[in-house]
């Protein structure tokens, strides 16, 4: 069966956006040293990336305006919009646990949760997300979207690797 992974980076207290949403705080502590690139190990097991869309428009009209930049993978937009897909680009109306307990079930890689907070929140509540790749990132927003909301009950994690650069903590974990 697939594994359905959350890749994503927050600030040490938790926010993946600040208050306006924007991301530009996204970096290590010293603009002059380049970040490692553990984006590129990572995809390489992931055919499929789901993300709300607030993330989506901010990456066409932000983020990567010229091109889509995960063009190599099946992309699942959830949205009220009515949208019709497009090249590998398929809006969707599903709850985000239907969406992934339906993709789940089919043949392929891993399953990348990209964002927004609401649909990793759903997926944390439901216990959906089998492993966590967290960038923390060495900023303190004080306000902002949180990551993780409430749960009706705890999700116990294994810690399987830690990686610092740049001041930037990467945590991986694992569903115990």
């Amino acid at each position: 069966m697939r594994k359905v992974v959350l890749f994503i980076a927050m600030s040490l207290d938790g926010y993946i956006a600040d208050e306006h949403g924007r991301v530009d705080w996204l970096n290590g502590q010293d603009m002059s040293v380049e970040n490692m690139d553990t984006y590129s190990a990572f995809v390489r097991d992931v055919d499929t990336v789901i993300m709300g869309w607030d993330t989506y428009h901010q990456i066409v009209t932000e983020l990567s305006p010229e091109e889509w930049i995960y063009a190599d993978l099946t992309s699942y937009v959830i949205t009220h919009r009515k949208l019709s897909s497009e090249k590998g680009i398929f809006f969707t109306g599903k709850e985000p646990s239907a969406l992934v307990r339906e993709l789940k079930s089919k043949e392929g890689k891993s399953i990348w949760i990209c964002g927004g907070a609401s649909i990793v929140q759903q997926l944390v509540q439901n216990d959906l997300i089998d492993e966590y790749y967290i960038s923390v990132i060495p900023t303190v927003l004080g306000s902002g979207i949180r990551l993780f909301g409430t749960t009706p009950e705890e999700i116990k994690l294994k810690l399987i690797s830690t990686q610092n650069y740049n001041g930037i903590v990467e945590l991986i974990y694992t569903r115990r």
